[in-house]
Protein backbone atom coordinates (compact mmCIF):
# COMPACT_ATOMS: atom_id res chain seq x y z
CA UNK A 1 0.00 0.00 0.00
CA UNK A 2 1.09 3.50 -0.72
CA UNK A 3 2.28 5.95 1.83
CA UNK A 4 -0.62 8.38 0.71
CA UNK A 5 -3.08 5.34 1.60
CA UNK A 6 -1.29 5.57 5.38
CA UNK A 7 -2.89 9.62 5.55
CA UNK A 8 -3.59 8.66 8.98
CA UNK A 9 0.21 8.48 9.72
CA UNK A 10 -0.28 12.73 10.34
CA UNK A 11 -0.70 11.58 13.78
CA UNK A 12 2.36 13.18 15.61
CA UNK A 13 4.86 10.61 16.98
CA UNK A 14 7.36 7.61 15.11
CA UNK A 15 5.79 6.74 11.62
CA UNK A 16 4.64 2.61 13.31
CA UNK A 17 2.13 4.96 15.84
CA UNK A 18 1.37 6.80 12.92
CA UNK A 19 -1.16 4.35 11.66
CA UNK A 20 -3.68 4.61 15.07
CA UNK A 21 -4.79 7.99 14.48
CA UNK A 22 -7.94 8.95 12.22
CA UNK A 23 -8.62 5.51 11.33
CA UNK A 24 -9.48 4.12 14.60
CA UNK A 25 -11.72 7.16 15.62
CA UNK A 26 -13.26 5.97 12.30
CA UNK A 27 -13.17 2.79 12.82
CA UNK A 28 -14.46 3.09 16.58
CA UNK A 29 -17.46 5.35 15.12
CA UNK A 30 -18.76 2.88 12.88
CA UNK A 31 -18.89 0.25 16.02
CA UNK A 32 -20.45 2.54 18.07
CA UNK A 33 -22.99 3.13 15.16
CA UNK A 34 -23.30 -0.55 14.66
CA UNK A 35 -23.81 -1.01 17.77
CA UNK A 36 -27.03 1.16 18.25
CA UNK A 37 -25.18 4.25 20.62
CA UNK A 38 -28.74 3.99 22.97
CA UNK A 39 -27.83 0.58 23.45
CA UNK A 40 -24.39 0.70 24.30
CA UNK A 41 -24.86 3.63 26.62
CA UNK A 42 -27.77 1.45 28.68
CA UNK A 43 -25.22 -1.41 28.89
CA UNK A 44 -22.06 0.35 29.80
CA UNK A 45 -22.22 4.33 30.30
CA UNK A 46 -19.02 4.61 29.50
CA UNK A 47 -17.48 7.11 26.97
CA UNK A 48 -15.17 5.62 24.43
CA UNK A 49 -11.92 6.48 24.76
CA UNK A 50 -10.76 7.67 21.12
CA UNK A 51 -7.18 7.47 21.55
CA UNK A 52 -7.32 3.39 23.28
CA UNK A 53 -10.57 2.93 20.52
CA UNK A 54 -7.88 3.95 17.63
CA UNK A 55 -5.33 1.92 18.98
CA UNK A 56 -6.70 -1.47 18.27
CA UNK A 57 -9.50 -0.46 15.63
CA UNK A 58 -6.63 1.15 13.36
CA UNK A 59 -4.47 -2.28 14.14
CA UNK A 60 -7.15 -4.42 13.06
CA UNK A 61 -7.57 -2.57 9.85
CA UNK A 62 -3.66 -2.29 9.07
CA UNK A 63 -3.72 -6.44 9.50
CA UNK A 64 -6.78 -7.13 7.79
CA UNK A 65 -6.81 -8.54 4.22
CA UNK A 66 -9.53 -7.75 1.41
CA UNK A 67 -10.58 -10.41 -1.26
CA UNK A 68 -12.21 -8.29 -3.19
CA UNK A 69 -9.83 -6.99 -6.62
CA UNK A 70 -11.24 -3.57 -6.08
CA UNK A 71 -10.51 -3.51 -2.58
CA UNK A 72 -6.74 -5.40 -2.66
CA UNK A 73 -5.58 -2.69 -5.12
CA UNK A 74 -6.93 -0.08 -2.73
CA UNK A 75 -9.72 0.97 -4.36
CA UNK A 76 -13.66 0.96 -4.33
CA UNK A 77 -16.20 -0.50 -6.31
CA UNK A 78 -15.96 3.27 -8.12
CA UNK A 79 -12.37 3.00 -8.77
CA UNK A 80 -11.76 5.87 -6.02
CA UNK A 81 -9.13 5.08 -3.70
CA UNK A 82 -10.10 4.22 -0.41
CA UNK A 83 -9.35 6.66 3.11
CA UNK A 84 -8.70 9.30 0.51
CA UNK A 85 -10.02 11.98 -0.93
CA UNK A 86 -13.36 13.79 -0.49
CA UNK A 87 -15.12 10.40 0.18
CA UNK A 88 -17.08 8.46 -1.88
CA UNK A 89 -21.35 7.51 -1.43
CA UNK A 90 -21.45 3.99 -2.02
CA UNK A 91 -24.63 3.55 -5.04
CA UNK A 92 -25.80 0.66 -2.74
CA UNK A 93 -26.15 2.87 0.59
CA UNK A 94 -29.99 2.94 1.91
CA UNK A 95 -28.66 6.50 2.79
CA UNK A 96 -29.64 9.34 0.67
CA UNK A 97 -26.55 11.57 -0.06
CA UNK A 98 -26.16 15.11 1.64
CA UNK A 99 -29.03 17.64 0.44
CA UNK A 100 -27.89 20.77 -1.32
CA UNK A 101 -28.00 23.95 1.09
CA UNK A 102 -26.13 27.42 0.50
CA UNK A 103 -26.15 27.71 4.15
CA UNK A 104 -23.51 25.46 5.33
CA UNK A 105 -19.48 24.97 4.20
CA UNK A 106 -19.53 23.13 1.11
CA UNK A 107 -17.66 19.77 1.28
CA UNK A 108 -16.05 20.44 -1.55
CA UNK A 109 -14.15 23.51 0.09
CA UNK A 110 -13.14 21.84 2.42
CA UNK A 111 -11.37 18.86 0.33
CA UNK A 112 -9.79 20.97 -1.64
CA UNK A 113 -6.32 21.00 -0.42
CA UNK A 114 -3.03 19.32 -0.85
CA UNK A 115 -0.96 17.19 1.80
CA UNK A 116 2.87 17.09 1.82
CA UNK A 117 5.61 15.01 3.65
CA UNK A 118 7.54 16.62 6.91
CA UNK A 119 9.46 14.68 9.28
CA UNK A 120 7.31 11.32 8.75
CA UNK A 121 3.93 12.81 8.61
CA UNK A 122 1.47 13.67 5.57
CA UNK A 123 0.46 16.95 7.06
CA UNK A 124 -2.11 19.21 5.50
CA UNK A 125 -1.59 22.36 3.20
CA UNK A 126 -4.81 24.45 3.06
CA UNK A 127 -6.00 27.51 0.58
CA UNK A 128 -6.76 30.79 1.48
CA UNK A 129 -10.49 29.74 1.45
CA UNK A 130 -9.91 27.17 4.27
CA UNK A 131 -7.26 29.05 6.51
CA UNK A 132 -10.07 32.01 6.09
CA UNK A 133 -12.90 29.83 8.14
CA UNK A 134 -10.32 29.53 10.95
CA UNK A 135 -11.63 31.12 14.59
CA UNK A 136 -14.73 31.51 13.46
CA UNK A 137 -18.56 30.59 13.85
CA UNK A 138 -19.63 28.12 10.98
CA UNK A 139 -22.24 25.92 10.06
CA UNK A 140 -21.22 22.23 8.91
CA UNK A 141 -23.47 19.49 7.56
CA UNK A 142 -22.66 15.94 7.46
CA UNK A 143 -23.24 12.37 8.31
CA UNK A 144 -23.01 11.77 12.32
CA UNK A 145 -20.32 9.16 13.35
CA UNK A 146 -20.49 8.44 17.42
CA UNK A 147 -17.26 8.38 19.55
CA UNK A 148 -19.62 7.62 22.96
CA UNK A 149 -22.25 5.58 23.92
CA UNK A 150 -25.58 6.85 24.56
CA UNK A 151 -28.71 8.80 22.88
CA UNK A 152 -27.42 12.22 22.62
CA UNK A 153 -23.67 12.60 21.92
CA UNK A 154 -20.96 15.61 23.01
CA UNK A 155 -18.24 14.28 20.72
CA UNK A 156 -18.84 13.05 17.42
CA UNK A 157 -17.39 13.42 13.80
CA UNK A 158 -19.25 14.64 10.80
CA UNK A 159 -18.73 12.92 7.80
CA UNK A 160 -19.26 13.75 3.72
CA UNK A 161 -20.56 10.68 3.38
CA UNK A 162 -21.93 7.72 5.58
CA UNK A 163 -19.71 4.31 6.43
CA UNK A 164 -20.67 1.65 5.16
CA UNK A 165 -17.78 -1.24 5.92
CA UNK A 166 -16.11 -1.11 9.27
CA UNK A 167 -13.08 -1.86 7.62
CA UNK A 168 -13.16 1.01 4.52
CA UNK A 169 -12.66 4.56 5.15
CA UNK A 170 -14.81 6.76 2.69
CA UNK A 171 -12.66 9.29 2.33
CA UNK A 172 -9.46 11.34 3.43
CA UNK A 173 -9.36 13.22 6.70
CA UNK A 174 -10.37 15.87 4.73
CA UNK A 175 -13.82 14.56 4.21
CA UNK A 176 -13.83 14.59 8.12
CA UNK A 177 -14.77 16.81 11.14
CA UNK A 178 -14.65 16.08 14.99
CA UNK A 179 -17.61 17.80 16.80
CA UNK A 180 -17.06 18.78 20.48
CA UNK A 181 -20.62 19.97 21.11
CA UNK A 182 -21.39 22.70 24.04
CA UNK A 183 -25.41 20.78 24.24
CA UNK A 184 -25.32 16.96 23.15
CA UNK A 185 -26.92 16.64 19.89
CA UNK A 186 -28.94 13.72 19.31
CA UNK A 187 -27.94 10.73 17.06
CA UNK A 188 -29.44 10.06 13.85
CA UNK A 189 -28.90 8.20 10.51
CA UNK A 190 -29.97 11.53 8.96
CA UNK A 191 -28.01 14.00 8.15
CA UNK A 192 -26.68 16.43 10.53
CA UNK A 193 -26.52 20.07 11.14
CA UNK A 194 -24.26 21.44 13.43
CA UNK A 195 -22.99 25.34 14.26
CA UNK A 196 -19.69 26.42 16.22
CA UNK A 197 -16.51 27.54 16.05
CA UNK A 198 -14.92 26.07 13.26
CA UNK A 199 -11.01 25.24 13.67
CA UNK A 200 -8.48 24.72 11.15
CA UNK A 201 -5.69 22.06 12.27
CA UNK A 202 -2.42 21.95 10.74
CA UNK A 203 -0.76 19.50 12.76
CA UNK A 204 -3.42 17.53 14.71
CA UNK A 205 -2.26 14.45 16.99
CA UNK A 206 -5.17 12.27 15.68
CA UNK A 207 -4.42 13.67 11.85
CA UNK A 208 -7.69 15.69 12.01
CA UNK A 209 -7.61 18.31 9.85
CA UNK A 210 -10.51 20.37 10.93
CA UNK A 211 -12.72 21.04 14.29
CA UNK A 212 -15.78 22.41 15.54
CA UNK A 213 -16.05 23.22 19.48
CA UNK A 214 -18.92 24.50 21.07
CA UNK A 215 -21.32 23.31 18.83
CA UNK A 216 -25.16 22.71 18.82
CA UNK A 217 -27.31 21.34 16.62
CA UNK A 218 -29.30 23.42 14.27
CA UNK A 219 -31.98 22.92 11.77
Amino acid sequence: MSTKNFWLGSLAGAALSGLVGLAGLADAALAQQLSSPIASGASSGKAVSPARAASAAATATATTTTTTGAAASGGSALGVPQGQGAGVHSPNSPIAPLPQRTDVIAWSLLTAITTKNEKNKILPVFGVQQLALHQKTQKIQGFMMPLEPGERQRHFLLTSVPLSCSFCLPGGPESMIEVRAKTPVKYSLEPVVVEGTFLVLNDDPYGLYYRVTDAVAVK
